[in-house]
């Protein structure tokens, strides 16, 4: 059996805009071209010539996949997939490395978003078009564990996940110590502090790290922060909605840049 028809509909329905390629020596070119890949599903168990030269890719190219069973990529498509399919992401990503050396030579002090685990679509496309609209010059986002930009991310972020610079790099710890050996200061979006986001100074090369509803920012990326910073609260509710708090700490920096001009 495949499953049940409504898993089936709603896997469909994950991956019905996003072009999708399947088979070795497909996804091997596609690749080879430069196309981005967001999601690789590899049938668990593959052997021979091809697929040791599939993975040899991915290692090189720095790819994640992940291994399931064969009923999945069934699911996902009819097609003859030979044990694999793969999703194109609708955009290019960036290398943050590359990004804020260009940053200082068009004399601008960085803005830069960390996103630490946010897996809903709806709320990353949301995040992104107030980054935009705030001045953000790029969003991180781990390799693995973020969410899929697919053409609801891209609906919610109004196309503001075509105007911003998206990194996507395996440990985002070291890319934050990158950041801060590149001269930001790292805060970290977090109810673990008694200090409120007013406190930190914005108008120096920044980046803002937000983490998950669910687990927030992971520990490492808090011990290593600079500052921590919370924001205040006289509700019952315990918290904002992460696409709301992203915005709330993103405009508090744009209000002192406003204010120190």
């Amino acid at each position: 059996m495949n499953g049940s028809p409504f898993k089936r509909k709603r896997e469909q329905e994950t991956h019905e805009s996003n072009q999708m390629v399947f088979g070795i020596r497909a996804i091997i070119e596609a690749i080879k071209s430069g196309k981005e890949i967001e999601n690789l599903f590899l049938q668990r168990g593959l052997t021979g010539g091809i697929i040791l030269e599939l993975r040899s890719l991915l290692k090189d190219q720095e790819i994640g996949f992940q291994l399931v069973p064969v009923e999945k990529l069934n699911r996902l498509t009819t097609k003859n997939h030979q044990g694999a399919v793969a999703f194109i992401s609708p955009i290019s990503y960036d290398k943050i490395e590359n990004i804020i050396p260009l940053i200082y030579e068009k004399g601008e002090v960085p803005l830069i978003l960390v996103l630490d685990g946010i897996t809903d679509v709806r709320n990353f496309g949301a995040i992104a078009r107030t980054a935009e609209c705030a001045g953000v010059h790029a969003i991180i986002v781990p390799a693995k564990g973020s969410a899929q930009i697919n053409p609801d991310a891209i609906k919610t972020s109004a196309g503001a996940l075509y105007k911003i610079p998206v990194c996507r790099h395996d440990s985002l710890l070291k890319t934050a110590k990158f950041l801060q050996e590149s001269g930001l200061q790292l805060v970290a979006c977090t109810e673990k502090t008694n200090d409120y986001l007013y406190q930190p100074d914005y108008t120096v090369p920044t980046a803002i790290i937000m983490g998950s509803e669910e687990t927030g920012i992971s520990t490492d990326l808090i011990r290593i922060s600079d500052h921590l910073a919370k924001i205040p609260m006289y509700g019952e509710i315990e918290s904002l909605n992460v696409s709301v708090s992203a915005g709330v700490l993103l405009y508090e920096a744009v209000r002192q840049k406003l204010a120190a001009k």
